[in-house]
């Protein structure tokens, strides 16, 4: 059992978080992941998912959100954060998910969940491995659009902060954020704002 432990300290130190089926795979028992975080060798971060207990992702929040939401897309301020366009820590984590979809209704973390249809849902979505977890957000270019269709749940300051920030950092150009715009049918409300900036 003292191999076994050293073995899945190891794999966890290398891969940051540690899973039963990644145990399974290497053919150890993922019982031995229960026993070790009750002995403080491991820290549980969500269901089936380790980490070592000094262990701080920058990502941790979104990983946890991406293993109970797999389908969910991170959304609005939280993809603000993501992309390092806000200063603002939400003191929940935004996430899109299809209109119609099940989602778990009660998470260790707070979550605001935006439901959205076509390609106001599908567009703009990118892929990021973090700890061995696919985390989806949307881009900074959709992300603004997005803030604009959603200006009176953030706030109209946050949607204009956004747009300026992202074409300031240059994460997307004012072609980008208008075609997402055309794409999602808010070029009405977004135009005066595209003209000023």
């Amino acid at each position: 059992m003292h191999t076994h432990v050293n073995t899945i300290k190891r794999m966890a130190k290398e891969q940051g978080t540690i899973s039963a089926t990644s145990l399974t795979k290497a053919g150890i028992a993922p019982s031995l992941l229960c026993y070790m975080s009750n002995k403080g060798m491991l820290r549980r971060i969500s269901r089936g998912v380790y980490v070592l207990p000094d262990y701080i992702s920058v990502y941790e929040t979104f990983a946890e959100v991406a293993l109970n939401i797999p389908n969910g897309v991170i959304c609005l301020l939280s993809a603000l954060q993501f992309h390092e366009l806000t200063s603002q820590m939400p003191h929940e984590t935004w996430v899109a998910i299809e209109k119609g979809s099940n989602y778990p209704r009660k998470l260790k973390i707070p979550v605001r969940i935006i439901q959205l249809s076509g390609e106001n849902f599908s567009a703009g979505i990118k892929t990021f491995k973090e700890d061995g977890v696919t985390i989806r957000v949307y881009n900074p270019a959709k992300t603004v659009v997005d803030c604009f269709r959603f200006r009176n749940k953030i706030g109209s300051d946050i949607a204009v902060a956004a747009l300026r920030d992202t074409l300031q950092q240059k994460q997307a150009t004012s072609d980008e954020i208008w075609e997402y715009a055309r794409r999602c049918r808010i070029t009405k409300v977004m135009r005066p704002y595209m003209e000023t900036v």
